[in-house]
Protein backbone atom coordinates (compact mmCIF):
# COMPACT_ATOMS: atom_id res chain seq x y z
CA UNK A 1 0.00 0.00 0.00
CA UNK A 2 3.08 2.76 0.95
CA UNK A 3 4.57 2.00 -2.41
CA UNK A 4 1.52 3.04 -3.94
CA UNK A 5 0.61 6.22 -1.44
CA UNK A 6 4.48 7.39 -1.35
CA UNK A 7 4.79 7.99 -5.20
CA UNK A 8 1.21 9.55 -5.46
CA UNK A 9 2.20 12.31 -2.71
CA UNK A 10 5.79 12.68 -4.80
CA UNK A 11 3.84 12.95 -7.76
CA UNK A 12 1.04 15.46 -6.06
CA UNK A 13 4.02 17.66 -4.96
CA UNK A 14 5.90 17.94 -8.06
CA UNK A 15 2.23 19.22 -9.60
CA UNK A 16 1.80 21.52 -6.77
CA UNK A 17 5.67 23.27 -7.17
CA UNK A 18 5.08 23.66 -10.90
CA UNK A 19 1.58 25.20 -10.85
CA UNK A 20 2.74 27.52 -7.90
CA UNK A 21 5.89 28.35 -9.66
CA UNK A 22 8.33 26.65 -7.22
CA UNK A 23 9.60 24.13 -9.04
CA UNK A 24 13.84 25.58 -8.41
CA UNK A 25 12.75 25.04 -4.97
CA UNK A 26 11.97 21.61 -4.92
CA UNK A 27 15.03 20.70 -6.96
CA UNK A 28 17.08 22.76 -4.11
CA UNK A 29 15.38 20.65 -1.38
CA UNK A 30 16.36 17.46 -3.38
CA UNK A 31 19.54 18.09 -3.18
CA UNK A 32 19.59 19.65 0.29
CA UNK A 33 18.21 16.30 1.66
CA UNK A 34 20.45 13.87 -0.59
CA UNK A 35 23.56 15.59 1.04
CA UNK A 36 22.22 15.73 4.84
CA UNK A 37 20.74 11.70 3.76
CA UNK A 38 24.51 10.63 3.13
CA UNK A 39 26.15 13.13 6.26
CA UNK A 40 23.39 11.08 8.66
CA UNK A 41 24.18 7.80 7.21
CA UNK A 42 28.09 8.60 7.67
CA UNK A 43 27.15 9.21 11.49
CA UNK A 44 25.02 6.48 12.01
CA UNK A 45 27.55 4.27 10.03
CA UNK A 46 30.09 5.06 12.43
CA UNK A 47 27.80 4.56 15.90
CA UNK A 48 26.64 1.28 14.18
CA UNK A 49 30.06 0.09 13.65
CA UNK A 50 30.95 1.20 17.41
CA UNK A 51 28.41 -0.54 19.10
CA UNK A 52 28.11 -3.58 16.69
CA UNK A 53 31.76 -4.34 17.61
CA UNK A 54 31.20 -3.64 20.85
CA UNK A 55 27.90 -6.12 20.82
CA UNK A 56 30.34 -8.96 19.23
CA UNK A 57 33.12 -8.70 21.64
CA UNK A 58 30.74 -9.17 24.74
CA UNK A 59 29.48 -12.00 22.55
CA UNK A 60 32.71 -13.41 22.85
CA UNK A 61 34.00 -13.06 25.83
CA UNK A 62 32.31 -13.76 29.96
CA UNK A 63 31.08 -9.65 29.42
CA UNK A 64 27.74 -11.54 27.89
CA UNK A 65 27.55 -14.59 30.34
CA UNK A 66 27.66 -12.06 33.07
CA UNK A 67 24.97 -9.44 31.63
CA UNK A 68 22.91 -13.10 30.83
CA UNK A 69 23.18 -13.41 34.73
CA UNK A 70 22.43 -10.57 35.52
CA UNK A 71 19.27 -10.38 33.34
CA UNK A 72 18.27 -13.49 34.23
CA UNK A 73 15.92 -13.29 36.83
CA UNK A 74 13.78 -10.64 34.78
CA UNK A 75 13.94 -12.79 31.54
CA UNK A 76 13.29 -16.26 33.64
CA UNK A 77 10.17 -13.93 34.96
CA UNK A 78 9.06 -12.76 31.44
CA UNK A 79 10.01 -15.88 29.46
CA UNK A 80 9.17 -18.84 31.77
CA UNK A 81 8.98 -21.26 29.03
CA UNK A 82 12.61 -20.44 28.43
CA UNK A 83 13.86 -21.22 31.89
CA UNK A 84 16.21 -24.36 30.99
CA UNK A 85 17.26 -22.82 27.50
CA UNK A 86 20.00 -21.24 28.24
CA UNK A 87 21.13 -20.35 24.64
CA UNK A 88 17.63 -18.61 24.02
CA UNK A 89 17.90 -17.09 27.40
CA UNK A 90 21.36 -15.39 26.30
CA UNK A 91 19.92 -14.66 22.88
CA UNK A 92 17.06 -12.75 24.57
CA UNK A 93 19.05 -11.21 27.11
CA UNK A 94 21.89 -9.91 23.95
CA UNK A 95 18.03 -8.05 22.41
CA UNK A 96 16.90 -6.87 25.68
CA UNK A 97 20.87 -5.34 26.19
CA UNK A 98 20.95 -4.10 22.17
CA UNK A 99 17.66 -2.06 23.33
CA UNK A 100 19.02 -0.93 26.33
CA UNK A 101 22.23 0.72 24.88
CA UNK A 102 19.60 2.17 22.39
CA UNK A 103 20.79 -0.02 19.31
CA UNK A 104 17.85 -0.62 16.99
CA UNK A 105 20.38 -1.67 14.31
CA UNK A 106 21.86 -4.27 16.48
CA UNK A 107 18.87 -5.19 18.11
CA UNK A 108 16.27 -6.11 14.78
CA UNK A 109 18.80 -9.04 13.81
CA UNK A 110 19.33 -10.80 17.35
CA UNK A 111 15.13 -10.03 17.78
CA UNK A 112 14.45 -11.94 14.29
CA UNK A 113 16.81 -14.68 15.34
CA UNK A 114 14.97 -14.65 18.58
CA UNK A 115 11.76 -14.99 17.26
CA UNK A 116 12.72 -17.83 14.23
CA UNK A 117 13.99 -20.05 17.12
CA UNK A 118 10.56 -19.67 19.49
CA UNK A 119 8.63 -20.17 16.43
CA UNK A 120 10.60 -23.81 16.12
CA UNK A 121 9.86 -24.20 19.66
CA UNK A 122 6.21 -23.60 18.60
CA UNK A 123 3.73 -26.54 18.43
CA UNK A 124 1.30 -24.25 16.96
CA UNK A 125 2.73 -22.60 13.91
CA UNK A 126 -0.49 -20.45 13.40
CA UNK A 127 -0.68 -19.06 17.14
CA UNK A 128 1.82 -16.97 19.01
CA UNK A 129 2.87 -18.09 22.55
CA UNK A 130 3.41 -15.95 25.12
CA UNK A 131 6.90 -15.84 25.28
CA UNK A 132 6.64 -14.73 21.36
CA UNK A 133 3.92 -12.13 22.63
CA UNK A 134 5.95 -10.84 25.40
CA UNK A 135 9.05 -10.75 23.25
CA UNK A 136 7.60 -8.45 20.97
CA UNK A 137 5.89 -6.44 23.42
CA UNK A 138 9.30 -5.62 25.26
CA UNK A 139 11.02 -4.79 21.69
CA UNK A 140 8.18 -2.44 20.60
CA UNK A 141 8.50 -0.66 24.22
CA UNK A 142 12.41 -0.85 23.40
CA UNK A 143 13.58 0.16 27.28
CA UNK A 144 16.76 2.43 26.45
CA UNK A 145 19.26 3.70 28.77
CA UNK A 146 21.31 5.34 26.35
CA UNK A 147 19.55 6.61 23.68
CA UNK A 148 22.55 5.98 20.64
CA UNK A 149 20.55 6.55 17.96
CA UNK A 150 18.62 9.37 19.20
CA UNK A 151 21.93 10.98 20.43
CA UNK A 152 24.00 10.53 17.07
CA UNK A 153 20.63 12.22 15.43
CA UNK A 154 21.26 14.88 17.34
CA UNK A 155 24.89 15.20 17.18
CA UNK A 156 24.79 15.35 13.37
CA UNK A 157 21.69 18.06 13.31
CA UNK A 158 24.71 20.07 15.65
CA UNK A 159 22.71 20.04 18.81
CA UNK A 160 24.19 21.92 21.90
CA UNK A 161 23.64 18.99 24.20
CA UNK A 162 22.66 16.11 22.09
CA UNK A 163 23.16 14.10 25.72
CA UNK A 164 20.46 16.07 27.21
CA UNK A 165 17.92 13.40 25.62
CA UNK A 166 18.88 10.70 28.30
CA UNK A 167 16.51 11.65 30.90
CA UNK A 168 13.44 11.75 29.51
CA UNK A 169 13.81 8.78 27.26
CA UNK A 170 15.04 6.59 30.30
CA UNK A 171 11.39 7.89 32.25
CA UNK A 172 9.56 7.23 28.96
CA UNK A 173 10.78 4.09 27.90
CA UNK A 174 10.80 2.26 31.94
CA UNK A 175 6.86 3.41 32.31
CA UNK A 176 6.45 1.91 28.99
CA UNK A 177 8.32 -1.31 30.01
CA UNK A 178 6.67 -1.45 33.17
CA UNK A 179 3.02 -0.47 32.16
CA UNK A 180 3.57 -3.22 28.36
CA UNK A 181 4.86 -6.21 31.09
CA UNK A 182 2.02 -5.47 33.66
CA UNK A 183 0.00 -6.01 31.02
CA UNK A 184 0.81 -8.84 29.67
CA UNK A 185 0.73 -10.77 32.83
CA UNK A 186 -2.70 -9.90 33.38
CA UNK A 187 -4.16 -10.95 30.25
CA UNK A 188 -1.87 -14.04 30.66
CA UNK A 189 -3.60 -14.82 34.28
CA UNK A 190 -6.92 -13.99 32.70
CA UNK A 191 -5.93 -16.38 29.77
CA UNK A 192 -5.54 -19.17 32.48
CA UNK A 193 -8.69 -18.36 34.20
CA UNK A 194 -10.33 -19.52 30.96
Amino acid sequence: MLNIIWPIFILLSFVFAIINGNIDKVNETIFESADNTVKLTITFFGTICLWNGIMKIAQNTSIMDNLTRLLRPLVNYLFPEYKKNEKMKQQISMNMIANILGLGNAATPIGLKVMKNMQENNEEKNIVTKSMAMFILINTASLQIIPTTVIAIRSSLKSNNPTNIILPVLSSTLVTFVTVVITAKIFEKIEMKK
